[in-house]
């Protein structure tokens, strides 16, 4: 087999074609994937982690590639990056503000997807639609234009009260989702929430929180072979030589004949790639 690269892994970069197009990064190499279909790939953890903010070694990742130390003191690292409307920014408890500033105090987009069934879920206006092609949403519809990540988190607060806000990633590598009409979906959840909107919207102001109507559904193809029967998950830890056919790319995974592997996981760890 061919070594394409090595080095530290990050998410597959990914973008939008007639079927979404991925690479995988290793440091500054992008090895191109949609490619290596049907061929042999072997994955090689190479036994050390580096923390990919600054740099550090450590024996384990913590919040997807970083240090302990990075871990308790940067702010994208925080507990509200998960629950954005417990916004430590807007409580003054911030730990970097001009971070919060940059990331957080921006225009973000509230939206449905359909990855393994219908789901809610909020993004910065810039990452559509990277978000939705890391994700394997199928398809996606922005719902409501946001002026912040706090304000955008109380939406998806009120929304996931009748829609979930996770994908169920077994189902999402078991086969294509069954196709949904969006637009329906967000008129009967406009509806049912319209009350709790107008408390937003009241607090916030109109311009705040806006509904949008004006958008088409994306609908999202992935180069995918086959997918597999049962769903075995691999794991660079236990088992550093990772090797099998691909069958497909979803998400963040790539598809093998041997199992699947969440390369988000692993971002940080030095890998080694081959292919024939």
């Amino acid at each position: 087999m061919i070594e394409l690269g090595r080095g530290a892994l990050s998410k597959m970069a990914v973008r939008l074609g007639e079927t979404a197009q991925y690479a995988i990064r290793l440091d500054e190499t992008e090895v191109p994937v949609n490619p290596l279909l049907g061929k042999q790939v072997r994955l090689e953890f190479l036994g050390a982690i580096h923390c990919s903010h600054c740099g550090r070694k450590t024996k384990k990742s913590f919040a997807q590639g970083y240090c302990y130390p990075c871990f308790t003191k940067l702010a994208q690292c925080d507990s509200c990056i998960m629950s954005p409307e417990r916004c430590h920014y807007d409580a003054g408890t911030c730990r970097e503000p001009s971070w919060g500033e940059q990331f957080c105090m921006t225009n973000h987009v509230v939206y449905l997807a359909n990855s393994s069934g219908i789901k809610v879920g909020i993004t910065r206006a810039s990452q559509i639609p990277t978000r939705w092609l890391d994700q394997g949403a199928s398809q996606a519809l922005p719902i409501f234009r946001v002026a912040t990540r706090q304000q955008s988190g109380f939406v998806e607060d009120l929304l996931r009260t009748q829609v979930a806000d996770k994908t169920n990633w077994r189902a999402l590598l078991k086969g294509d989702a069954v196709p949904l009409d969006l637009p329906v979906i967000r008129d009967e959840l406009l509806a049912s929430c319209a009350e709790g909107i107008e408390a937003l919207q009241q607090r916030f102001g109109l311009q705040a929180i806006q509904p949008v109507r004006d958008v088409e559904v994306l609908e999202i193809r992935y180069p995918v072979e086959a997918y597999p029967t049962k769903v075995a998950s691999h794991d660079l830890e236990k088992t550093p030589v990772v090797e099998g056919i691909l069958k497909g790319i979803k998400g963040q995974y790539l598809i093998l004949d041997t199992g699947v592997i969440n390369l988000r996981k692993y971002t940080a760890y030095q890998v080694a790639v081959h292919s024939e």
